[in-house]
């Protein structure tokens, strides 16, 4: 940031006093600007056995496949953030359930939270973000070609707690992880536990 957004002059670098990190501070109106992770929302839309998944037709993973998601706007919810971001990418109307997953990727400054949510019906299409939508079976996610870690880790989490019964008695936990800069492959360092 080279400019105040409230008054216009330059900001300085520094440490405001009472503060303990560098922020932009404007001199003129004596506004600290300050800079806070973002936040992805998505679902992990089920029909039966079936997982609804998205191809992306932007970048960045332009080509890869992921559960829907993006970024929340102002004035929603997560949870209508999360509903919203499937119908806009996936055409899908899902029923948003709990909160399944939780991701700090802080190199990117973002947190991803994903939703367990049962599609409504199967009148489904990509949106202007999506090449391609489709529902698959665990047997046949394209772990090799999902675009994020934090696609992979909720998925992991998904299918190791719906074959453990945690699913269908509501007895799973919340899942977070803190997911460092990705290594080419995209891979997650995670592991599922029982």
């Amino acid at each position: 940031m080279k400019f105040c957004s409230n008054c216009g002059h330059a900001v300085v670098l520094r440490v405001p006093d009472g503060d303990n990190r560098p922020r932009s501070v404007c001199d003129n109106c004596g506004t600290i600007h300050y800079v806070n992770p973002r936040n992805v929302v998505g679902t992990i839309p089920v029909w039966e056995d079936k997982v609804l998944l998205c191809k992306r037709a932007i970048e960045p993973r332009y080509g890869f496949w992921t559960l829907p998601a993006g970024f929340m706007e102002i004035g929603e919810t997560t949870a209508q953030a999360a509903s919203r971001e499937t119908l806009e990418e996936a055409g899908a109307r899902v029923q948003v359930g709990e909160l399944f997953s939780i991701l700090n990727v802080p190199h990117v400054h973002q947190v991803h939270l994903f939703y367990l949510a049962t599609l409504d019906d199967l009148d489904v299409a990509p949106g202007e973000e999506s090449l391609e939508v489709k529902l698959v079976e665990e047997a046949d996610v394209p772990w090799d070609e999902l675009a994020f870690p934090t696609v992979i880790h909720t998925l992991r989490c998904f299918f190791a707690d719906r074959a453990a019964g945690r699913l269908q008695d509501n007895s799973f936990r919340l899942h977070s992880l803190d997911i460092d800069k990705p290594m080419r492959p995209l891979t997650s360092r995670a592991t599922v536990t029982p």
